[in-house]
């Protein structure tokens, strides 16, 4: 058994090896002088978001971008109370979303999509918060670049406790390795948080047609039908500026059901190399787990647990330090402990993805 844990480890080690490698290849991007001409609807779904609505909308106020080159589509995906939107200097509309399928934010984004006059359109969350060069940035890049889709970082903007951290810490390694895809020329995941493209791509990859099934993954499944047809007309924005920030939750349940719900996709990817790579690591942290209780059952003598999971932390450290360089600029608070629960977490998190459900916007979902 221990050669088999020590090949799948050497399998991971590689392949972390590759995104970091990866991560570097993408280059990060300097804004220059170029005045502003690119047109933007920002989409927001949304449901009983009334607490962090306005200060996503005081972020847009705040935007250092022409106010007649964006406008904001709200959509209310059934909130219990309707949100009284305040008055801002740009333009802003609130629609109610047009349920079709068993994904509220498909749906929500493409009913949206039926209002939106503009050639680009960007989609954030309801709890994030734009940096005031967020569309220059977009700008910029677009007006440089012919493209058709660009994906950008998101980040949490965290307290301190030590579920916060925790969170960082894997939001982090996502990043990491969605950076990491890109540079390797196997993009296969972004957020939806932090996600630009034109809607004349979107008609063309009619939409989320063919996985609106899945509640989730609006981001992703568009990613890869995009990289399917059009794979030069879709970028990574490596840029400060374009970094969004996003809450973490709040509870450990609902950390849970969200990252059930973001594995739950894995199987239904169309990208080959997404789903080995999250194969790998639910093999490697799975691996680490197991070394564990051989310890503990006196299986494996403990050296050799210590070798195995300080090889697979300093592989991880690499990846999860030169990210969180892009993304914060600060330290990785709580490291050790978290390095050592989160194999245990992720590898729960997968084996339920399977099988179970998940909560969402107070609804359930079955998987």
């Amino acid at each position: 058994m221990i050669p088999i844990l020590f090949v799948i480890l050497k399998i991971y080690v590689i392949t972390i090896g590759l995104l970091i490698y990866g991560f570097f290849k993408v280059k990060k991007y300097q804004k220059s002088n170029l005045e502003p001409k690119t047109s933007f609807t920002i989409i927001v779904p949304f449901r009983n978001e009334a607490e962090n609505l306005p200060i996503l909308l005081e972020s847009f106020s705040n935007l250092n971008y022409p106010k007649d080159l964006f406008k904001v589509i709200l959509v209310d995906d059934g909130s219990d109370e309707k949100f009284h939107i305040p008055h801002f200097t740009f333009h802003i509309s609130q629609i109610d979303n047009i349920r079709i399928s068993n994904s509220p934010k498909k749906d929500a984004i493409t009913t949206a999509m039926q209002h939106v006059k503009t050639d680009w359109v960007i989609t954030t969350d309801a709890d994030c918060i734009a940096s005031e060069n967020w569309l220059l940035i977009f700008d910029n890049y677009i007006q440089k670049n012919e493209i058709s889709m660009l994906a950008g970082a998101i980040t949490y903007e965290c307290k301190n406790s030590f579920l916060d951290h925790f969170q960082q810490l894997d939001l982090t390694s996502l990043q990491g390795a969605t950076i990491g895809s890109f540079g390797l020329n196997r993009a296969f995941m972004c957020n939806g948080a932090n996600f630009a493209y034109t809607k004349s791509l979107f008609e063309k990859l009619n939409g989320f047609d063919g996985n609106d099934k899945i509640a989730s993954g609006d981001d992703v499944f568009l990613l890869q039908k995009a990289i399917e047809r059009f794979p030069k007309e879709v970028h990574y924005l490596k840029a400060k500026e374009a970094i969004v920030l996003t809450k973490p939750t709040e509870t450990l349940k609902s950390l849970f059901y969200q990252r059930v719900r973001w594995a739950a996709k894995t199987s239904s990817y169309q990208s080959l190399f997404g789903k080995l790579l999250g194969l790998v690591v639910f093999l490697g942290n799975l691996s680490f787990v197991l070394g564990f209780f051989f310890v503990c059952f006196g299986i494996w003598p403990y050296p050799v647990f210590v070798l195995f999971a300080f090889l697979k932390f300093v592989t991880d450290f690499v990846l999860l330090y030169v990210t969180n360089l892009f993304l914060t600029k600060g330290k990785i608070k709580s490291l050790l402990l978290s390095s050592l629960l989160y194999p245990f977490f992720s590898t729960t998190v997968a084996l339920y993805s399977l099988f179970g459900s998940y909560e969402w916007k107070d609804r359930r979902f079955k998987i």
